[in-house]
């Protein structure tokens, strides 16, 4: 088996993600076959691939929203089947789906969401999360009038919020502007430099450029190719989204 969908082991750390042989069929459709892959502690990995390919099953199944049909995987070395509770508490998702109410101002979705988590509210942290997406100004206000963009800093500030070791990004620069996509990817430095790491499916690939290092290419539920992303001093050809 090929060796370049896994990265350089990190001495004393389990991954931050492993997947052995994993396969996901969706009635009679096979989403996934056959994947293995290894993200370390400090990585921030693409996910590259057409409509389809298998990112968002990916994703989702690491972020336990999905049970493998077959196949292992593990998160910070928990079982994403067996210890789908602890797996909750090391991963953050940002995936097509907000997850935001309505009905509820910027500061009270992100109260709701720290209960959630099982933490203390704390009023200056929810102010400091806000005001370092650019939403200060907006804590009080209901989320229906967000915009798309807004939506997206608002579930940013709720990652922040959560620190999570593992980030599971889904097109996560569809509708952020380019201060948007600077904010998104200070918080991907941060999360690897302390780390964390990060597994991103996106389209939009030189978004990422500075943030993200190996990009690997989905193609019909297999990976197939590897890549380095541009201005990172990996030896390796440019990469560029299918």
């Amino acid at each position: 088996m090929a060796d370049w969908s896994r990265g350089a082991p990190t001495p004393g750390r389990p991954p931050a993600v492993e997947i052995e042989g994993l396969a996901r069929r969706f009635g009679m459709r096979w989403a996934l076959r056959g994947v293995d892959l290894r993200v370390e502690p400090g990585e921030a990995v693409a996910l590259l691939g057409r409509n389809g390919s298998g990112k968002t099953t990916l994703l989702r199944v690491v972020a336990t929203l999905l049970r493998p049909t077959r196949g292992r995987v593990r998160v910070a070395g928990r079982d994403v089947v067996r210890e789908a509770a602890a797996v909750r508490e090391h991963v953050g998702m940002m995936g097509h789906a907000p997850g935001l109410y309505d009905d509820l101002t910027a500061a009270e979705n992100l109260r709701f969401a720290v209960r959630m988590m099982g933490r203390v509210v704390e009023e200056q942290r929810i102010a400091e999360a806000l005001a370092a997406v650019g939403l200060a100004a907006e804590a009080g206000e209901r989320v229906r009038g967000f915009s798309a963009g807004m939506r997206r800093r608002l579930v940013l500030a709720r990652l922040r919020l959560q620190r999570p070791d593992v980030l599971l990004l889904d097109e996560p620069y569809a509708s952020f502007d380019a201060e948007g996509v600077e904010l998104l990817n200070a918080f991907v430095r941060e999360t690897v430099e302390r780390g964390g790491a990060a597994v991103v499916a996106t389209h939009d690939l030189a978004r990422g450029e500075g943030v993200l290092g190996r990009a690997l290419v989905l193609e019909a539920g297999r990976l197939v190719e590897e890549m380095t992303v541009a201005r990172h001093s990996t030896p390796g050809r440019e990469a560029v989204a299918p």
